[in-house]
C-alpha cells in the first residue's frame, strides 16, 4: 500500500484542468437516477419473497443494466484522468526552435577596396561574413551583392557552410556596374525572404552610408514585417581607392546609417575587429519566428501516460454496446493488443505502423533523411529519399548525390524537382553549381588522362633506355671473357710474342679500370637522381593502379593553375543583369 500511495504521489498531470470533471459526475448520477424512476411498478405493493414468484425473469435485464451503468461511470472517470495527462516519468527529447531567417546584404562597390580599414574593407567584410556564418546559432541564411544593382550570391538554406563558398569570390570586380543603390539592396533581401516563404525575418546591410532612397525602402521593408539593420564598414576620416577615372575618396557616414537602421526598425553597430558588432546586431542568436530547424540539444519533458488507461476505459464502456455482438468482440480484441508510443522521429520507413498515416511516416523519413545529412552522412540520406516523389524530397535527393559527387544523379533528380516546380529558386541555383562541378570535373579526368599516358610514355622510354644499357653491360662482358680466354689459352711463342702479350694485357687492364671508373660515375649519379626522386615523389614500386591514378591526380592538381573564384559569380550577375535590361523574367 505504501509503494501504491508513493507512486500516485509521484503522478504528474499535464492537464490538470480536466480534472475538475470529476465534479460534474455526482451531478450527471443524480440526474440519472431521478429520469429512470422504479424498475417495476409490483416493487412497491408486493412483498420482497414473494417478487422472484411472480415477476417476469426478463427483469433480471434491467438489473443488470444497473451494472453496465456503473461501469460507464467507472470508464467516465478514468477517461477525465486520462484526459488530464497523468505522467509517472521525464524522457529526453530533441529540442526544437524557431528561428528568424536572416539575408545579409554586402556592399561590392570599389569603395571596398579602401584602406582605411586595414588590410581593406573587403578583406574585414569577408571575415565578419565567415565570423557570422560560423557562430550563427540556427537559422536559414542567405547572401546578397550590391553595387548599382543587387544579386542573390546564395540563396536562403539551413547550412550555412554552403553560403561561406562564396566568400573568396566576393569582390567588386565580379559587379556588373559600380554604384551604391543600397535600396536595391533591401528590396531584393525582402523579396528573397517572401519567395521562400517568410512573413518575417532579419536584413542586415554591411555599407558606408545611405542615402534617402535606402531609408525610404528601409522603411517599407518594415512596414511588410521585416526588420533591417546595418553594419558600418569604414572610418571617420574616410579612405582612398581607385575608381574608374582615378583615385576616389570615400566617406563614411555613421548618422544616415543610424537614421537607415531607424526607419527598418533594427539596429546599428560598426565594424568591430571582435564578435561585438554582430552580437550588438542580435544575429548570432536568432529570435523566434515561423521558420523551424531542429537543433542538436536534448531536453528532458514528462511523459503523457494517459494512453494507458484507454484499454481500461474500453472496457468498461463495452457493456454499453448491447447491439452487435460481433463489433463488441472486435472491440474486446482491440484492448488486447499492445499499445506504444510512437516516437515520429525514430521511424524511417513509409509504411511506419498502427498509429501513423502513410503522409506521416513519409514527412517523419524525410527528417530522418535531413538529420543525416547535417551529419554529413550523404549515402543514407540519399537512400532514404530514393522513394521521395514531392519537389521538396527531390530537391534533397539531389543534395545529397551532388555531395558524394553523383552529378549526373543529381541533375536528374533536380530536373524532376523543377518539372513539380518550375520557380523553385534553390533547385535552379543548386542545378548551375553542379553542372559546372560536373564540367570542371571532366575537365581534370582528361587532364589525369594525358599526363597518365605522359608518364606511360616516360616509363617506356625509360625502360628502353635501361635494357639498351643493359644489352651493351652484357656485350663488353662478354667481349672481356672472350679476351681473358684468350689470355689463359696454352701459348708456344718466342719471347717477342710474350712480351707482346704482356703489354696487350697492361692495355686491356687499363682499359678495364677506365670502364670500372665509368660506370661507378654513371651509378652514383643514377642513385644520386633516386634519392633526390624520392624525396619529392612518392614511391610508384608497390603502388596499385587505384593508388598510381590519385597520385597522378594529386600531382595534376598541385599543378593546375588557381582558377578565377569570381568567374562563376561574374558571368551569373552580368547573365542577370542583361536580362533585367532585356525585361525578361
Amino acid at each position: 500500500m505504501s509503494a501504491l500511495f508513493n507512486t500516485l504521489l509521484a503522478v504528474h498531470f499535464l492537464r490538470p484542468w480536466w480534472l475538475l470533471g470529476l465534479l460534474l459526475l455526482p451531478v450527471l448520477m443524480w440526474v440519472l437516477r431521478r429520469r429512470s424512476g422504479p424498475q417495476n411498478v409490483w416493487q412497491e405493493i408486493v412483498d420482497p419473497h414473494l417478487l422472484p414468484h411472480l415477476l417476469d425473469r426478463s427483469t433480471e435485464i434491467q438489473t443488470s443494466g444497473i451494472w453496465a451503468k456503473r461501469l460507464g461511470l467507472l470508464g467516465a472517470v478514468l477517461a477525465i484522468v486520462a484526459m488530464a495527462g497523468p505522467s509517472f516519468g521525464k524522457s529526453e527529447q530533441l529540442l526544437w526552435q524557431a528561428r528568424q531567417p536572416l539575408v545579409i546584404a554586402v556592399d561590392l562597390s570599389r569603395a571596398a577596396y579602401a584602406n582605411d580599414v586595414q588590410p581593406s574593407r573587403l578583406a574585414q567584410m569577408r571575415a565578419k561574413l565567415a565570423m557570422l556564418l560560423r557562430e550563427r546559432n540556427g537559422g536559414q541564411v542567405g547572401l546578397v551583392a550590391f553595387a548599382d544593382d543587387a544579386f542573390t550570391v546564395a540563396p536562403l538554406t539551413d547550412d550555412a557552410n554552403n553560403v561561406a563558398l562564396f566568400l573568396d569570390a566576393l569582390s567588386p570586380d565580379v559587379m556588373p556596374a559600380d554604384g551604391q543603390r543600397a535600396d536595391r539592396a533591401i528590396a531584393w533581401s525582402q523579396k528573397l525572404l517572401q519567395q521562400a516563404g517568410f512573413p518575417q525575418g532579419d536584413i542586415v546591410l554591411l555599407t558606408d552610408h545611405a542615402d534617402a532612397r535606402a531609408i525610404a525602402e528601409a522603411k517599407r521593408a518594415h512596414a511588410a514585417g521585416y526588420q533591417v539593420s546595418v553594419l558600418g564598414v569604414g572610418t571617420a576620416h574616410g579612405g582612398v581607392f581607385e575608381g574608374v577615372s582615378g583615385l576616389v575618396r570615400t566617406q563614411f557616414d555613421a548618422g544616415s546609417l543610424q537614421a537607415l537602421a531607424a526607419s527598418g526598425g533594427g539596429r546599428y553597430a560598426a565594424l568591430t575587429a571582435t564578435d561585438a558588432d554582430v552580437r550588438a546586431l542580435g544575429v548570432l542568436d536568432p529570435r523566434q519566428a515561423g521558420s523551424v530547424s531542429k537543433q542538436t540539444e536534448q531536453t528532458t519533458v514528462w511523459r503523457d501516460d494517459g494512453y494507458w488507461l484507454l484499454p481500461l476505459v474500453l472496457l468498461c464502456w463495452l457493456p454499453l454496446f448491447r447491439r452487435g455482438r460481433g463489433a463488441l468482440l472486435a472491440l474486446s480484441m482491440l484492448c488486447v493488443l499492445p499499445i506504444f508510443p510512437v516516437d515520429a522521429q525514430t521511424v524511417s520507413a513509409p509504411q511506419g505502423g498502427l498509429w501513423q498515416r502513410s503522409d506521416q511516416a513519409a514527412y517523419a523519413q524525410m527528417q530522418e533523411a535531413i538529420r543525416r545529412y547535417d551529419k554529413k552522412d550523404y549515402v543514407q540520406a540519399s537512400q532514404l529519399l530514393q522513394q521521395e516523389k514531392s519537389a521538396d524530397g527531390l530537391y534533397n535527393l539531389g543534395n545529397a548525390l551532388a555531395q558524394q559527387g553523383r552529378y549526373d544523379e543529381a541533375l536528374a533528380a533536380y530536373d524532376q524537382a523543377l518539372k513539380q516546380q518550375p520557380t523553385m529558386a534553390d533547385a535552379l541555383y543548386n542545378r548551375k553549381v553542379v553542372a559546372a562541378a560536373k564540367k570542371q570535373q571532366q575537365h581534370k579526368q582528361q587532364q589525369n588522362k594525358q599526363q597518365g599516358q605522359q608518364s606511360k610514355d616516360q616509363q617506356g622510354q625509360q625502360q628502353q633506355g635501361q635494357q639498351q644499357g643493359q644489352n651493351q653491360a652484357q656485350n663488353k662482358n662478354q667481349n672481356q671473357g672472350q679476351k681473358q680466354q684468350q689470355q689463359n689459352q696454352p701459348q708456344e711463342s718466342s719471347s717477342a710474342n710474350a712480351q707482346d702479350e704482356q703489354k696487350q694485357r697492361q692495355a686491356d687492364a687499363a682499359q678495364r679500370e677506365q670502364m670500372r671508373q665509368a660506370l661507378n660515375k654513371t651509378q652514383q649519379k643514377a642513385e644520386s637522381a633516386r634519392a633526390a626522386a624520392k624525396q619529392n615523389t612518392p614511391a610508384v614500386r608497390d603502388e596499385t593502379p587505384a593508388q598510381r591514378e590519385r597520385r597522378l591526380a594529386n600531382q595534376a592538381w598541385l599543378q593546375r593553375v588557381p582558377d578565377d573564384p569570381g568567374a562563376l559569380l561574374r558571368a551569373r550577375f552580368q547573365l542577370e543583369a542583361r536580362r533585367r535590361q532585356e525585361g525578361v523574367p
